[in-house]
């Protein structure tokens, strides 16, 4: 059973989550927040330490949020082959998904915080770094196992998957065109067969 604090904070992570995302960190004020969680200034910093932690913990919420589909879909996959084509599949639907959530978190807060917020914007690396690291650990286990070729550097092709990724999202979101995301996915699908798969 979860604490009253506990539940208040979930509660005011789920309204504002979604401002932040659309806004930026600068961009969204406290009086979007006082609107979004019909609470005063009072309760919402009373649980958390500035709007800062707010923005940081609304950026892992939105982050775990979008990702939760992904990593129950990965579960159900028995060979990394599977697994890599599970994201590319996730990654086709990601526009359509993300849109009325206020884009890729991921993409948004870095671009919003770069030069600006140098802690949320190390927030923001940091789960990108772990991201590109989970996929190079399904990489190197279909190496390990021989569902993926011998040889296979499973940090670098990791480094290349996830730039083809996030390079098509920022695409999608600039020209508001979800093909850049298809498009590149079946080109990274092409990757796996020719160059990944025995």
């Amino acid at each position: 059973m979860k604490s009253k604090s506990e539940q208040t904070k979930e509660f005011i992570l789920e309204k504002v989550a979604p401002i932040f995302n659309s806004k930026g960190f600068k961009a969204t004020s406290l009086s979007d927040l006082i609107y979004a969680t019909k609470l005063s200034k009072g309760s919402i910093y009373g649980n958390f330490d500035s709007k800062e932690d707010l923005a940081i913990k609304a950026f892992k919420y939105n982050v775990d949020l979008i990702l939760k589909p992904l990593r129950t879909q990965l579960e159900k996959c028995t060979n990394a082959i599977d697994k890599l084509f599970t994201l590319t599949n996730f990654y086709r639907d990601y526009y359509d998904f993300v849109l009325n959530k206020g884009g890729c978190p991921v993409l948004n807060v870095a671009s919003d915080t770069n030069n600006v917020n140098t802690k949320l914007f190390q927030v923001v690396k940091e789960v990108a770094k772990d991201l590109e690291n989970r996929l190079s650990l399904i990489i190197q286990d279909g190496v390990d196992k021989n569902e993926i070729k011998k040889g296979v550097n499973s940090k670098i092709v990791a480094k290349n998957i996830y730039s083809m990724i996030e390079g098509s999202i920022f695409m999608a979101f600039v020209h508001n065109d979800k093909v850049y995301i298809t498009e590149m996915m079946n080109h990274v699908d092409t990757l796996i067969k020719e160059q990944l798969m025995n």
